[in-house]
């Protein structure tokens, strides 16, 4: 329903900044309200609109990403009375306009009844249908649209398939998108460089490559939007091999494709290799833009690349990059798994436009870094200004309070999820209900809670729980446990270490020796740890035992340096986790050559003293590691942040964060 004149002016006339272009200013789709604002001041001068005047304005609005469109339909409404009070309605270009511009903000209904109504039902009105319903992301409404279109006989042009073709790849509706090639064949309109890459792009995002390829080889003139459809396909099946190699035939490349290829290394987690397609882009002098910067900005966080990260800012500051929602969400993630959640704070309160993703972010940035009640603070905060959570958000709020050791709060927010905001928990919520209860020393209740879950537990669920024994000493459960995780996961090594070193500490000797001899004879190996680390913009990898890097030689003499000291304050190796039947010397290089301490002794021969040592293990820190590293932290007055499979571990002065429980 179109609003009332005295409001709409209001929202034209309220806007407090004026733009002094002439009427016909096009508008960049961000949601800063100058297409608006320039109307509105053509209009404190005396200037009357004309034919041209509207379709430019609402154009803008119908272009404004849906993210900032909460009050698109009720801008649109607002200009539609403009419309009518200067008599443009029967203008074709300006009914048109207003429909696309109702559709993209929601307003499929009016945008439908004010199409029937001006009787425009001509090809141009239904194009701006069509495609306002595809802005808005409502891809159904979109292909339904076409539907109505062919059945009132108002004939398709190119602009008409491009527009329904992106809304069935977008959608993912194959049948429908055949069923408009076929038809986009019989309509005579080919040869037609952007339909044909419409249909490529339509069977590449249905992950119907064949059929992609085979529209593309039949193409006569190929560009640039025709082979990066196919790059975006192949890697989207995570085939990225294929990918690169059509990446590297292609006979010019624009910042979309060198974003399609590095996102889609982002996305088969070759992170390594998304930097340095990064790296390249650069070199081939093209600007990124902000879609590139949020992969570049996930593959720093996945590895911990804090350096690479904190330059990414400086490279948009550069480049004139805008810092959108989508960029900033990216940084508080990326800060956040680099253990650096003082940076995430400051990002999340520099940004100007937050959405439910913004908040959820530096919430389970906080929880995860050991900042459980800040974390439930901001979680109010998130309420207060009226951001519905959604499942995501509740595993956050539900970490902080397994890391703040909130068991009733925990209980409470679940119980909330559930009951006030109609979510009904999957298994990770579960898991997290779980953890809390198992760190809390509640084994028996995680137990009973795991049999009532509506869903089998998972083997995070049972690992979770099996720790908690090792942490709180109960065998009983432990065993059980360890029994269902193995029927899960027969070739789980992490099972064999928890219950072994739990045999250890009770003194049951003969079992310890028994599992040994049962993981021998199964032949079950333990995962090779891995631990990465930043220096000077460059990632360093290190295996236990490795002596593949050029530094190895010093790497290990400083190594034994460190190790002499921790044994000269009480340090002596913890070797119940070692896995194999060796002599005990060998036992203890075993343990002295994690990947971990590897990589610490890099950092305190290549780093500067007093900066924070910054690591991502691929598996869950052993027993030893953590003790060591928090004598190392006391000795040598560094910060060491490790980020292992399960946890975020910040040692300083002697102390953990996870207050020894991982």
């Amino acid at each position: 329903m179109p609003l009332r004149p005295s409001r709409a002016r209001g929202l034209l006339d309220g806007i407090p900044h004026r733009g002094a272009a002439a009427a016909g200013y096009r508008a960049a789709p961000e949601c800063d309200g100058e297409p608006i604002a320039t109307y509105a001041g053509m209009l404190a001068r005396g200037e009357r609109p004309d034919a041209y005047t509207f379709p430019s304005l609402l154009k803008a609005v119908a272009r404004a990403p849906p993210s900032c469109a909460r009050g698109g339909g009720a801008v649109a409404a607002a200009v539609h009375t403009h419309v009518l009070k200067f008599g443009m309605e029967r203008s074709p270009h300006a009914a048109s306009a207003l429909v696309s511009a109702y559709a993209a903000g929601g307003g499929g209904a009016s945008a439908r009844a004010l199409l029937d109504a001006c009787g425009c039902g001509m090809s141009v009105a239904w194009n701006a249908l069509i495609s306002g319903h595809c802005r808005g992301k409502r891809f159904g409404e979109s292909c339904l649209s076409f539907a109505d279109m062919v059945r009132d006989g108002v004939t398709s042009t190119p602009v008409t398939y491009v527009s329904v073709l992106s809304a069935c790849g977008k959608g993912r509706d194959l049948l429908l998108g055949a069923q408009v090639h076929k038809r986009v064949v019989e309509s005579g309109v080919l040869p037609d460089l952007k339909v044909e890459n419409a249909l490529v792009d339509m069977y590449a995002e249905c992950a119907d490559m064949e059929s992609a390829w085979k529209v593309f080889d039949g193409m006569r003139v190929r560009n640039v939007v025709s082979w990066t459809s196919l790059v975006s396909g192949l890697a989207g099946l995570g085939e990225v091999d294929r990918a690169r190699e059509v990446f590297d035939r292609m006979p010019e490349r624009d910042v979309v494709s060198w974003t399609a290829i590095i996102d889609g290394y982002v996305q088969a987690a070759w992170f390594r290799e998304a930097l340095e397609m990064f790296r390249q882009m650069q070199y081939s002098n093209v600007r990124a833009d902000e879609f590139t910067m949020v992969s570049v900005i996930t593959a720093c966080a996945q590895l911990g690349a804090l350096e690479m990260g904190e330059w990414t800012r400086v490279y948009m500051s550069r480049q004139g990059i805008m810092m959108d929602v989508f960029v900033g969400n990216a940084l508080i993630d990326m800060y956040s798994k680099c253990g650096s959640v003082e940076r995430a704070l400051e990002v999340f309160k520099d940004m100007h436009n937050r959405d439910k993703f913004t908040w959820t972010a530096i919430i389970l940035g906080l929880a995860v870094n050991g900042h459980g009640e800040e974390a439930i603070d901001m979680f109010h905060r998130m309420i207060r200004v009226s951001e519905a959570p959604d499942e995501v958000t509740f595993i956050g709020v539900l970490t902080a309070c397994t890391h703040a050791g909130l068991v009733d709060k925990g209980r409470e927010f679940f119980q909330s999820m559930i009951h006030s905001y109609k979510i009904a928990p999957n298994v990770v919520h579960y898991g997290c209900i779980i953890d809390l209860l198992g760190r809390a020393g509640k084994i028996t209740e995680a137990l009973e809670t795991i049999d009532q879950m509506p869903m089998a537990p998972n083997s995070t669920i049972l690992g979770s729980l099996l720790a908690a024994c090792r942490v709180h000493g109960n065998l009983d459960i432990g065993e059980l446990v360890a029994k269902r995780l193995l029927e899960l996961d027969p070739e789980n090594s992490m099972v064999y270490i928890l219950l072994s070193n739990m045999y250890a500490k009770s003194n049951r000797w003969q079992d310890v020796r028994q599992l040994r001899q049962a993981i021998m004879e199964k032949g079950i190996k333990k995962e090779p740890g891995c631990s990465l680390i930043e220096m000077n913009g460059m990632i360093h990898e290190f295996v236990a035992g490795d002596q593949s890097h050029p530094l190895s030689k010093e790497i290990y003499s400083k190594l034994e340096n460190v190790i002499a000291d921790l044994k000269n304050v009480g340090y002596y190796p913890d070797i119940t986790e070692v896995f194999v039947q060796v002599a005990e010397e060998e036992k203890h290089n075993t343990i002295y050559w994690h990947s971990e301490k590897l990589a610490i002794a890099f950092a305190l021969l290549r780093s500067e003293p007093n900066t924070v040592i910054r690591i991502v293990k691929n598996l869950r820190m052993c027993l030893d590691c953590h003790n060591a590293i928090k004598l190392i932290s006391r000795l040598y007055g560094r910060e060491v942040v490790v980020r292992d499979r399960t946890h975020f571990h910040h040692f300083r002065h002697g102390f953990c964060s996870c207050k020894d429980y991982w």
